[in-house]
């Protein structure tokens, strides 16, 4: 197999979320601040039963649709639960937005391994991104800070397109951009769902990184399991080698 392009998810992939979920409710408190200091009058228990119900709407929607709209969406769906009209665009939604993506930025390191993978890589493969994440600002700003944006030839992300992973358009609009085929990309992801299957439904290989213990492995298969990024490049070569 010849392989031309090697796309990564971005975090726990790329880039690990440390201590898992442990920023969610300090980024509501975060966002919650700010949109008070906008002049939305809201105690603090309602704005966040209102956050969850509108973010867990959004959520089972996507279930059904594979669609990601843009995070603001799940703002301006909360204050309209309270009584607040605003436009997604509105300063006191992008700036809530933004503060609640600092604070999750804040629980974020770039794998110890990936910038020299990525530079060993560069060159000989055209390098993508393909995201689920609802801010697509937070997947520019760690690779702009980490210095790894001009490593990548494309990077798409689920709330800029709003389609996510395993949706066969978010894979399909990626390799378009690259111009490359299926069969000429593997996929490099830590989650056997979203990533796995979803890049072998449309016919790229995929290799896994093993990040926890996954039940849905037995049922989506990758083609190669690696325990850290530093083993890519081997893992890569084997693939090739694969009639």
């Amino acid at each position: 197999m010849q392989i031309k392009a090697v796309l990564f998810d971005m975090f726990d992939t790329l880039a690990v979320i440390n201590h898992g979920h442990e920023f969610y409710k300090h980024a509501i408190k975060r966002m919650y601040e700010y949109i008070v200091n906008q002049g939305v009058s809201v105690d603090f228990e309602p704005f966040r039963e209102a956050y969850i119900k509108a973010r867990d709407e959004l959520y089972a929607a996507a279930e059904e649709n594979l669609e990601e709209p843009h995070f603001n969406q799940r703002i301006q769906n909360a204050l309209q639960l309270l009584g607040y009209t605003l436009d997604a665009k509105d300063p006191t939604i992008t700036g809530a937005t933004w503060e609640f993506c600092q604070e999750f930025l804040n629980h974020v390191k770039i794998d110890e391994n990936a910038k020299n993978v990525l530079q060993n890589l560069y060159g000989n493969y055209k390098l993508g991104i393909i995201s689920n994440f609802a801010i697509p600002e937070g997947v520019y700003n760690v690779l702009k800070t980490n210095e790894l944006n001009e490593l990548f030839d494309i990077v798409v992300v689920s709330g800029e397109i709003n389609k996510r992973k395993p949706s066969p358009e978010i894979f399909q609009s990626a390799l378009k951009m690259l111009g490359v085929l299926a069969d000429e990309a593997v996929f490099v992801g830590d989650t056997a769902d979203a990533d796995i299957a979803g890049a072998h439904a449309i016919g790229m290989k995929a290799v896994y990184i093993k990040r926890r213990f996954e039940q849905a492995l037995e049922k989506f298969i990758p083609d190669i399991i690696i325990e850290n990024l530093a083993e890519l490049p081997s893992a890569l070569k084997t693939i090739s080698s694969c009639k």
